[in-house]
């Protein structure tokens, strides 16, 4: 009735072996440093030096090495901004802590209480 497949599936991997793999703490790693270093571009957006010196020097010590900083502005608006990096940082905060990295944990905290107090300060938490 029907005839048994001959060939191998174009969709699997010729050899299981050679296929790159990596540990979930290396994945955790590049998740992390690619919230960070989105949450460095906003921060370095902001002109938030201090905050995005701290923040750079994580990124750097997941990648080993420092990371490419912010050149263009996306013309958004300080509130706009505000919510981006208190969102960059929430997530950050929580791949931190799934991977036990207090350093970072405590630095997302506190990048998302400066962001918004930042927002309830200039009444920025409504507005989009």
């Amino acid at each position: 009735m029907y005839e048994p497949i001959r060939s191998k599936s174009v969709h699997s991997v010729a050899d299981p072996a050679q296929s790159p793999h990596r540990s979930r703490e290396e994945e955790l790693d590049i998740q992390l440093a690619g919230h960070l270093a989105a949450l460095l571009a906003v921060t370095d957006e902001l002109g938030l030096d201090e905050a995005a010196e701290a923040v750079a020097a994580q990124v750097a010590r997941l990648r080993g090495a420092p990371p490419a900083r912010h050149a263009a502005l996306s013309r958004s608006d300080d509130a706009a901004l505000h919510r981006r990096a208190h969102a960059l940082a929430g997530r950050a905060l929580v791949v931190a802590a799934s991977r036990a990295d207090t350093a970072v944990a405590i630095l997302a905290a506190q990048r998302m209480d400066a962001h918004a107090a930042a927002l309830k300060s200039r009444h920025l938490v409504g507005t989009s």
